[in-house]
């Protein structure tokens, strides 16, 4: 496997720049996902470390040896298209080995790497299908046995869940999570759906128009967003957001939202505007119906059930928020309610620069 280190990437389209500056690296035997909206430069990304598409600028190292223009072929790296790309023509055998048969591989090797792939897979009672006869979920399990068998130095996958139902989806990432930890193959995978990110990645890289927003493993990533952006991107719901009225200082451990003033971890540097907002997550609220000291006063506006917690939207004076509570407290649209948040994972935004504001919860290991 391999260690792959990015530096200074940039790529440009005639007038339109997809990727600007990326700077980052994927460790030996990493599970590494790229996660953003389309056309952020994540499918771009991952097509010039494969070398389907050259950089404009920048390099891009694979095992310490510069790759940034060599061809494809020259990098002993697997790609898995969205959309399979299996031969219809052979079954599922001819498919999967006919890598090694191209770089000339003995009739005896190619059968000994086929029954280990096929026994990974759990595939061999297919093995002499032909693919139009299989489901997504096989199709995606032979794509991968195609890629598997080279035993290639990193796997690149461009979204390949996503031709699936959910059903399938669901499984199939658990599945890819499993072959992930027996195989410990360098993995860098593209997607826009964040639950897969979430259950797949060892470290997450958010982009937006081009550019890194965080790199982190799936839980930094949610509980200690650095901008505007990842906070709303991942996240279901999203983060919640209420405009903060005091000016914020650096040593400040509070702020004031509604009149009300609300702890949050100390601030170590000083927002760049006073344009701020207060994040937190919608399981980091409490809801009650009795009155509470330094509680936000709201009203009930909706719920949904979700079997073992329900989800409210509280409207109040500095925004609507989202709250994440147990199934059975009973909360009637159109109720008065009182909120209070708990300070240990607030977050201060400032607007202007859509950046999250160094505090000690955001450096705190």
């Amino acid at each position: 496997m391999a260690n792959i280190e990015v530096a200074g990437l940039h790529k440009k389209f005639d007038n339109f720049t997809a990727v600007i500056n990326s700077n980052f690296k994927i460790r030996d035997g990493e599970f590494f996902v790229i996660l953003g909206p389309s056309g952020c430069g994540k499918t771009t990304t991952l097509r010039m470390i494969a070398g389907l598409e050259l950089p404009t600028s920048g390099k891009i190292l694979l095992d310490d040896e510069d790759v940034s223009f060599e061809r494809a072929s020259n990098r002993d790296i697997a790609f898995m298209f969205q959309m399979f790309a299996l031969y219809p023509h052979m079954n599922v055998k001819e498919n999967i080995c006919f890598p090694l048969k191209c770089q000339g591989y003995s009739k005896a090797a190619i059968a000994e790497k086929l029954a280990e792939v096929a026994r990974i897979l759990r595939i061999e009672h297919i093995l002499d299908n032909k693919i139009s006869s299989l489901a997504g979920g096989d199709r995606q399990r032979v794509a991968l046995g195609r890629a598997i068998i080279r035993e290639p130095k990193a796997f690149l996958m461009d979204e390949p869940l996503g031709a699936l139902d959910s059903e399938f989806r669901h499984d199939m990432t658990i599945e890819l999570r499993e072959l992930h930890i027996k195989m410990k193959a360098t993995t860098v995978y593209v997607t826009h759906d964040q639950l897969e990110a979430m259950m797949l990645a060892d470290r997450i890289m958010i982009m937006n128009h081009g550019i890194i927003e965080q790199i982190g493993t799936p839980a930094e990533i949610y509980n200690k967003p650095r901008s505007l952006f990842v906070a709303k991107f991942v996240g279901e719901p999203p983060m919640n957001f209420l405009s903060i009225e005091s000016a914020v200082d650096k040593d400040s451990d509070y702020v004031y939202v509604e009149s009300t003033k609300i702890s949050i971890p100390k601030i170590l540097d000083k927002p760049d505007s006073q344009d701020l907002l207060l994040g937190f997550r919608p399981d980091q609220v409490n809801v009650s119906q009795t009155y509470l000291d330094n509680a936000l006063n709201g009203v009930v506006q909706a719920s949904e059930y979700f079997g073992t917690n329900q989800v409210l939207t509280i409207a109040c004076a500095s925004g609507v928020l989202k709250a994440r509570i147990p199934a059975e407290t009973q909360f009637k649209e159109g109720e008065n309610v009182y909120v209070t948040l708990k300070p240990e994972k607030l977050i201060v935004f400032d607007e202007g620069s859509g950046q999250a504001v160094l505090s000690t919860y955001l450096v705190e290991k």
